[in-house]
C-alpha cells in the first residue's frame, strides 16, 4: 500500500510538472505566434489583404506604397521580432545591454566602427521621400510592439527585457552593419604585412596575385541565361547569395504589392524592400565585389593628446566618447581617436592604426532600394544603382523583354601608384585617395553574344581598366564549374537551377588528389606506407561529398600543401597563409614547377600527404575507410537564446550535420574562419513568374513554436526548392487588415 501511495504521488507529481511545463509552453511561446487570420484594424489608408502561403510567405496587397511598407515592418516582426532588435543592438553596440559580458567585444567593435555615427549622419541628410518610406516601414513594426506588449516572443521573456520603440535609424543602422561584414578587408591587410614579415618578396608576389586571381573570405552565385539557352524561350536568373549561415535565417522572404509596385523576393528584416528578387518586368540578384574600400593608416599619434603628425605639421584628432552598458556590471567607457583617415581600430606596441572606410565618407547617402524594386527595364535599374552606396556588389540582371546583364555598382576609392594591401605611412599624405570611381566607367555588360552572364566574385574588371584596382576577389574555379555546367545544354527551366546550384565538385581537391597520385606512381618504392590512401584519392571523382573518406583527405593534403607552400615564401609564417588565393597559386606552381620553391615537388607532395594522413588519424582513428569527410564540415546551427537553454534548448537548435560542399565549390559551403553557405536560392522564370523557385536555408519564423521555424530545412539539405507564388496566390492563411476607425 505504502508502495502504491509513492507511485501515486509521484505520477502526480510528474503530471503537475508537465501541465506547468505545457502552461509555461503555452503563455511564453504559443500566445507571441502572429495572427495570421481574421481581421484587424490599423492606421492605413486603405484596406489591405496578408495571404500567407504554405511556406508562410506573406503576400501584401496594399492600397499603396505607404501602407504596404507598413505591413511589411508588420507581419516581419511578427515573425522576426528578436532578431531584429539583436541586428539593431549588433549594430549599435549594445548586445552586452542584454546578452552580458559576452558581447562586450561585439559592441566594442561596433563602436570602434563608428556604425552608429555613419548611419545618423545617413539619415540626416535622406530625401523626404526616403524618410517616408522608413518611416512607414517603422510604423508597422511599432504597430506590432504596441499590439504585443505582454506578449512578445520568448526570447524577450527569457533576457528580461522589452524592445525599444523602431525608429528610422533602426533600419540605417542594419545597412551599414550590413556593409561592414561585406566590406571588412582591415584584418587581412594586418596577417598580410605581418606574413610579409621575412618573406621573399617575388614569392610573396605570387602568393598574393592582383586582379584576376585573388582572395575572398565569403561569396556569392548568381546568373543569367538568354532565352536561347532555355526551354521557354524566356531568361531564366539564379542567385545564392552565400553569407554566414543563422538560426532563423538571415533573409525573410515578402511579397509586397500596391500601386506603382509589385515586387517578390528576399528582404534584409528590418529593412523595408527587396533586397534580391524580381518584380513584374525585371528580376535581379547579386554577388560581392571584392574590391577594397578599407584601408589602414600608421599614425604617429600621441595616445593622450590626440595629437598626431600630418605632412610635417601637427593636427588634432577628434575624442569621441561611447558609453557601452553591460548587463550585471557597471558601464564600460571608450575613447575612440577619430583623425583625418578614420577612427583608430588597432594599437599595439605605441603603433595607431586609423581606419579609412569608403561607408563613412559617403556624403550623398540614397536608400535606393524601393527605387530598384519599381525599376521596369535596363535603363531604370541602372538608374536606382547610381545611388548604392554600398557594400561593393556585381549586380546580375534580367527582364521579360529577353535582355540579360550585369553591373557593379559601389563606391570605389580611386588609389594612385599603392594598393592599399597592408598598412601604410598617415603621416606621408602621400596615400590619400582620389575620390571614387565613377558609376559610369564601373564594369557593366547588356546581352552577351554567349547568352550567359555568369558571376562568382572574380576580379570582372577589364584588362586596361583606367583606374587601379586593388581587392580579394574569388578564383575562377566556382564560376568555370557554372560556365561548364550552364553551356552543356540549351533547355534550362526554372526547377533545374537547383542542380547547378547545389554542385559540389572541387577542381583544386580533384587537381592536388591527382597530382599526389602522379607522385606517387612516379616514386611507389619508398612511399609504401601512402598507397590505401592514394588508391582512395585514385577512384575519387572530385566531389565533395559526405560519407567518403577521399574528400578529407584531399581537403587536409590541400591544407598541407598550402601551409608548405606559405613556408616556403615566409620561413615558419605557413600557417598564417590562408586566403582563398591558394588553390589558383598552387595549382600554377604545380603545374609549372618553377625552381627556387621546393627542391623536389613529388617530395613536397608526399610528405604533405604523409602529414596530412597523420592529422588524419588523430581525428577520425586508423581506419581510412571509415573516414567521413562530414565530420570536418559539419554545421551546426544554433537559437542563440532559446537554444541554451537546458534539456530542452537542443531541440530548437539544428545539427551537426555533414555537409556536401567545400570554399572551392559552387555550394560553397565552409570558411576560413567562419562557416558561410548559401543564405537562400532563387530562380526567377522571366516567361512564368509563377514557375519561379525560392527557400530559405531553415524557415520564414523566428518563433521556435511556428510551424515555419525549419520547415525548408530538409529540402534545403537534400537540394530542394520550391515554387514562388506571384499572379497566382494559393492562401493557407489570410489576413483582412481594415483602416482603423476614427
Amino acid at each position: 500500500m505504502a508502495l502504491g501511495r509513492i507511485l501515486r504521488y509521484f505520477n502526480l507529481a510528474v503530471a503537475a510538472a508537465l501541465l506547468l511545463l505545457l502552461a509555461a509552453a503555452y503563455w511564453y511561446a504559443w500566445r507571441p505566434l502572429p495572427q495570421t487570420n481574421g481581421t484587424i484594424e490599423a492606421p492605413l489608408s486603405g484596406k489591405a489583404v496578408i495571404r500567407r502561403d504554405a511556406m508562410g510567405v506573406p503576400h501584401i496587397l496594399a492600397a499603396n506604397l505607404e501602407d504596404a511598407l507598413f505591413l511589411q515592418g508588420y507581419v516581419t516582426a511578427q515573425d522576426r521580432m528578436f532578431q531584429m532588435d539583436a541586428l539593431r543592438r549588433m549594430a549599435a553596440g549594445e548586445l552586452a545591454e542584454i546578452a552580458g559580458p559576452s558581447a562586450l567585444e561585439t559592441d566594442r567593435q561596433a563602436r570602434r566602427m563608428r556604425i552608429r555615427r555613419i548611419a545618423e549622419k545617413y539619415l540626416a541628410g535622406l530625401p523626404a521621400a526616403e524618410r517616408a518610406q522608413l518611416a512607414a516601414y517603422a510604423r508597422g513594426v511599432n504597430f506590432y510592439l504596441q499590439q504585443h506588449r505582454g506578449r512578445l516572443p520568448l526570447e524577450f521573456t527569457l533576457l528580461g527585457y522589452e524592445p525599444q520603440h523602431w525608429g528610422l535609424l533602426d533600419s540605417l543602422l542594419i545597412l551599414v552593419q550590413m556593409m561592414e561584414t561585406m566590406d571588412r578587408s582591415w584584418p587581412a591587410e594586418l596577417r598580410k604585412e605581418s606574413f610579409a614579415r621575412g618573406a621573399d618578396p617575388a614569392k610573396l608576389a605570387l602568393l598574393f596575385p592582383p586582379c584576376p586571381s585573388g582572395e575572398r573570405a565569403g561569396g556569392s552565385n548568381a546568373w543569367a541565361l538568354a532565352g536561347s539557352r532555355t526551354a521557354s524561350g524566356r531568361p531564366l536568373l539564379a542567385g545564392d547569395m552565400h553569407l554566414e549561415f543563422s538560426l532563423p535565417s538571415l533573409w525573410y522572404m515578402v511579397h509586397l504589392r500596391g500601386p506603382g509596385l509589385n515586387v517578390a523576393g528576399f528582404a534584409l528584416p528590418g529593412v523595408p524592400g527587396v533586397v534580391a528578387g524580381h518584380n513584374g518586368r525585371i528580376a535581379w540578384s547579386m554577388t560581392s565585389l571584392g574590391f577594397d574600400v578599407q584601408d589602414l593608416y600608421v599614425e604617429k599619434l600621441d595616445p593622450i593628446s590626440g595629437r598626431y603628425l600630418y605632412q610635417g605639421r601637427l593636427e588634432q584628432a577628434t575624442p569621441e566618447r561611447e558609453i557601452i552598458r553591460i548587463k550585471g556590471q557597471v558601464p564600460e567607457t571608450v575613447v575612440l581617436w577619430v583623425t583625418r583617415h578614420g577612427p583608430v581600430v588597432f594599437a599595439e606596441g605605441g603603433r595607431f592604426l586609423a581606419l579609412r572606410w569608403a561607408a563613412a565618407e559617403i556624403s550623398d547617402y540614397r536608400f535606393s532600394l524601393i527605387e530598384l524594386n519599381q525599376a521596369q527595364d535596363w535603363a531604370q535599374f541602372r538608374a536606382a544603382l547610381t545611388k548604392h552606396s554600398g557594400p561593393g556588389l556585381t549586380f546580375v540582371y534580367a527582364d521579360v523583354q529577353g535582355n540579360i546583364g550585369e553591373q557593379a555598382a559601389g563606391r570605389f576609392p580611386i588609389r594612385r601608384n599603392w594598393d592599399g594591401s597592408v598598412p601604410v605611412d598617415g603621416a606621408s599624405g602621400q596615400t590619400e585617395w582620389d575620390g571614387f570611381i565613377p558609376f559610369e566607367d564601373l564594369p557593366s555588360r547588356l546581352n552577351p553574344s554567349s547568352g550567359m552572364v555568369i558571376s562568382a566574385n572574380e576580379c570582372n574588371f577589364p584588362a586596361g581598366f583606367p583606374y587601379p584596382v586593388s581587392g580579394s576577389f574569388s578564383t575562377l574555379h566556382r564560376r568555370r564549374q557554372m560556365e561548364a555546367r550552364l553551356s552543356a545544354r540549351s533547355d534550362w527551366r526554372a526547377e533545374q537551377m537547383v542542380s547547378v546550384q547545389t554542385d559540389v565538385y572541387s577542381a583544386p581537391a580533384h587537381f592536388v588528389a591527382r597530382q599526389a597520385v602522379a607522385a606517387f606512381d612516379r616514386n611507389p618504392g619508398p612511399n609504401q606506407d601512402l598507397r590505401p590512401a592514394v588508391d582512395l584519392l585514385r577512384g575519387w571523382d572530385g566531389q565533395m561529398r559526405t560519407g567518403q573518406a577521399a574528400p578529407l583527405i584531399a581537403t587536409l593534403l590541400f591544407r598541407h600543401l598550402r601551409t608548405g607552400l606559405g613556408n616556403a615564401a615566409s620561413p615558419s609564417n605557413g600557417l598564417h597563409y590562408r586566403t582563398l588565393a591558394a588553390p589558383a597559386v598552387l595549382e600554377q606552381l604545380l603545374r609549372t614547377r618553377p625552381p627556387g620553391w621546393f627542391e623536389n615537388y613529388d617530395e613536397f607532395l608526399l610528405g604533405s600527404l604523409r602529414s596530412a594522413l597523420r592529422e588524419g588519424r588523430r581525428m577520425q582513428g586508423d581506419n581510412l575507410s571509415r573516414w567521413d569527410y562530414g565530420r570536418l564540415n559539419a554545421l551546426t546551427l544554433a537559437n542563440p537564446v532559446v537554444g541554451r537553454l537546458p534539456l530542452v534548448g537542443r531541440y530548437f537548435n539544428l545539427g551537426p550535420v555533414g555537409m556536401n560542399g567545400s570554399p572551392d565549390t559552387v555550394n560553397q559551403v565552409g570558411g576560413l574562419e567562419r562557416t558561410i553557405g548559401p543564405s537562400m536560392r532563387m530562380a526567377v522564370d522571366l516567361g512564368d513568374f509563377d514557375n519561379s523557385r525560392m527557400n530559405l536555408p531553415v524557415g520564414q519564423s523566428g518563433q521556435v513554436l511556428s510551424r515555419h521555424y525549419k520547415d525548408q530545412w530538409e529540402a534545403y539539405l537534400t537540394g530542394r526548392s520550391f515554387p514562388a507564388q506571384f499572379t497566382k496566390i494559393e492562401a493557407a492563411q489570410t489576413l483582412t487588415v481594415l483602416p482603423e476607425k476614427p
